[in-house]
């Protein structure tokens, strides 16, 4: 058996029943030897699995007085390891509803040695086996990373996942105390350029995971709300954009009046108004939207690119479909329909070029 020493197993439980054990029994047979267990306040009658698991001398018992949530839970077994395991490599995160073979657990924790990158345990999601709600929020959630994020996950639930000492140092400050934890996990690996891979696990599903604690309105809000963040920020910036070009033009036109004729105050003030707008609207997505870790001059020549494509995109759209369906000037209405249709389309297509290109921070999945 391969050498899983300088990594420990972190195993958060909330009111566990036998199956703790059997995850525990599990993990012991596959070669793990540090299992940190979290107690996330469970109730009284669930604190003998709790006790009998800590006889093992492998396993470290950490306590919550009350429930903190899953996150708060894995963030406290993090700190624990940062703390008292200063030559261990990395983790391995595992739930205690024996939904995850100690076989697989292993997989990953291996993969991680050899190769020091994040790795995530995904299943498959089309296999007969799989609850219908499961299949879909989790389908729906992998579309909404991709869309919004740029990134390609094919199990965003998971929660087995093996992260180096490096990445956990990062990871274990990312907000959030419950399962929207493991989310912003997910978001933080695009924002830090953490490189991840993927591992094929086996999909088990126990009583349709009726033992889960994840409530399905509550907690998908918690989540989707975190990954439309982006979008909701480049709408504000977009926004507050249009606002300040709007606000240029009119002061210049006021101030220069009597300086200039109109044409010439017409161009100057459409000109600096465009830039300066252009320019925060560029440093407010790069710092605070996308929070990108490129050099600004690449980020500026890929943005100009794109503004320029994007506005050549705008006449060659908008003129074609009027030529095409034959709508004439008098048509005011409809061809302020079509114009703004135009612009909404381009408005989504600018997001995600900027989300994948301009912006985009290095990062890995295989």
């Amino acid at each position: 058996m391969s050498d899983l020493s300088g990594i420990s197993v972190v195993l958060p439980s909330l009111n566990p029943d036998e199956k703790l054990l059997a995850v525990i029994d599990g993990l012991l047979q596959y070669g793990f030897t540090d299992i940190i267990l979290v107690n996330d306040g469970s109730a009284a009658e669930n604190m003998h699995y709790f006790e009998t698991a800590a006889t093992h001398p492998e396993v470290q018992l950490l306590h919550h007085e009350v429930n903190r949530g899953k996150g708060a839970a894995l963030k406290t077994a993090f700190t624990w390891f940062l703390e008292n395991r200063p030559d261990a490599i990395g983790v391995v995160t595992v739930d205690g509803d024996n939904q995850h073979h100690g076989e697989d657990t292993r997989a990953c924790a291996l993969h991680m040695r050899q190769t020091n990158h994040l790795t995530l345990g995904v299943r498959d999601f089309s296999q007969e086996n799989v609850p219908l709600r499961s299949r879909t929020g989790n389908r729906i959630t992998s579309a909404v990373f991709k869309i919004f994020v740029g990134m390609t996950i094919s199990d965003t639930q998971t929660g087995l996942r093996a992260i180096p000492r490096a990445d956990l140092e990062i990871l274990n400050t990312v907000w959030g105390d419950r399962f929207e934890y493991e989310t912003n996990m997910l978001l933080a690996l695009k924002e830090h350029g953490i490189p991840f891979d993927e591992v094929k696990i086996r999909t088990v599903y126990i009583e349709e995971n009726k033992s889960s604690h994840f409530h399905p309105v509550r907690d998908s809000w918690r989540i989707y709300k975190l990954i439309l963040a982006h979008f909701f920020k480049y709408t504000v910036s977009s926004l507050l954009s249009s606002v300040i070009d709007t606000a240029v033009y009119v002061l210049l036109a006021w101030l220069l009046s009597g300086v200039m004729n109109d044409p010439l105050l017409t161009t100057v003030s459409i000109t600096v108004a465009r830039i300066l707008s252009s320019l925060f609207n560029f440093f407010m997505n790069q710092k605070m939207v996308f929070k990108s870790r490129l050099s600004t001059g690449t980020s500026m020549l890929r943005y100009t690119i794109l503004a320029v494509v994007i506005f050549v995109g705008q006449l060659a759209l908008t003129y074609g479909i009027y030529a095409l369906f034959g709508i004439g000037e008098s048509q005011i209405l409809l061809r302020g329909v079509i114009y703004v249709a135009v612009m909404t389309a381009l408005f989504i297509v600018s997001f995600l070029a900027q989300q994948r290109w301009v912006f985009a921070n290095e990062y890995t999945a295989k």
